[in-house]
């Protein structure tokens, strides 16, 4: 097996407006509102991490120094925590905090599409392949979607795109990809359709947010003509890229949490809750009472 240069870097495009879950995000990024405890881009970092992610490049805009700030040291809020002898909260921020010099950010000045976003992270991936996260996304699964990814591609090469399995009935919604023969753990895609027309899908899988892409990209983002939305699609430069290099799915089978919709980020809170012990035992008993008074 010929040896696949190492998955290191990840993208997340943070600069998003968030307009879904206005007035909330007039103030504060979507991906810092919390799941539980935790905000939305924490989980998808652990993910990376899980993955062996060794550097994390955030793609910000205006409005989203915080996002910066949470991943840097706290000095007053540490030496508090020191004062008052709360080891446990001092020990949960000190493992949360990247090490120094492994999360950069850069700025996407103009929203003009996820391809777009990508592109402005040329610079800081340089010329080795890379994630890609998209932030409003959670994973929940035994194994990290990004994680089952990166052993696809270290018996593949090539890039890597996660799959999920949706209502054939509602194909139309999504980026679908076409499956063709096993390979490793995955699968050689064939074709990837932009929201098919009803009835026209080649498979029920739909393209979930998490990429391994090949830094060819870069130079063909660059010089792309803006698609659907008049933004710089993603999917349309992975198109390009298809022509010389091979695609693969990774068939994620976990839960996946569209935390940039209201419901999605509702189900993430109620799912994550009911996994922790200190809190499930003061909810679970509440909750079957608030689906009783539905029926």
């Amino acid at each position: 097996m010929v040896e696949k240069t190492k998955i290191r870097k990840a993208v997340f495009p943070v600069a998003g407006m968030g307009t879904r879950f206005l007035p909330a995000t007039k103030a504060v990024p979507k991906e810092m509102l919390t799941v539980v405890d935790k905000p939305v881009i924490q989980y998808v970092v652990d993910e990376a991490i899980e993955a062996g992610i060794e550097h994390f490049v955030f793609v910000t805009g205006r409005g989203k120094a915080v996002i910066e700030d949470y991943f840097d040291i706290q000095f007053e809020l540490e030496q508090l925590l020191r004062e008052r002898n709360k080891k446990a909260e001092l020990t949960l921020l000190e493992d949360l905090l990247p090490k120094a010099g492994t999360a950069s950010f850069t700025r996407q000045q103009a929203p003009l599409g996820l391809g777009h976003a990508v592109w402005c992270a040329r610079d800081i991936v340089g010329d080795e392949p890379f994630a890609v996260l998209l932030p409003d996304m959670i994973m929940h699964s035994e194994k990290g979607c990004l994680k089952g990814m990166v052993d696809v591609y270290n018996q593949t090469g090539g890039n890597v795109i996660a799959v999920q399995e949706c209502d054939p009935d509602q194909a139309h919604k999504y980026g679908i990809v076409g499956v063709g023969d096993k390979a490793g753990d995955g699968f050689k895609i064939t074709e990837m359709v932009e929201k098919p027309a009803k009835g026209t899908a080649p498979s029920n899988f739909y393209i979930n947010g998490r990429y391994i892409l090949q830094p060819e990209v870069f130079n063909i983002l660059e010089t792309q003509e803006r698609g659907a939305g008049n933004e710089i699609q993603l999917t349309d430069g992975m198109l390009t890229l298809a022509k010389n290099q091979d695609f693969f799915g990774y068939h994620f089978q976990g839960d996946t949490y569209d935390c940039g919709a209201k419901d999605g980020f509702i189900l993430a809170n109620l799912a994550f809750a009911l996994e922790r012990g200190d809190i499930r035992p003061s909810i679970e008993g509440p909750l079957k009472q608030l689906v009783a008074k539905l029926k």
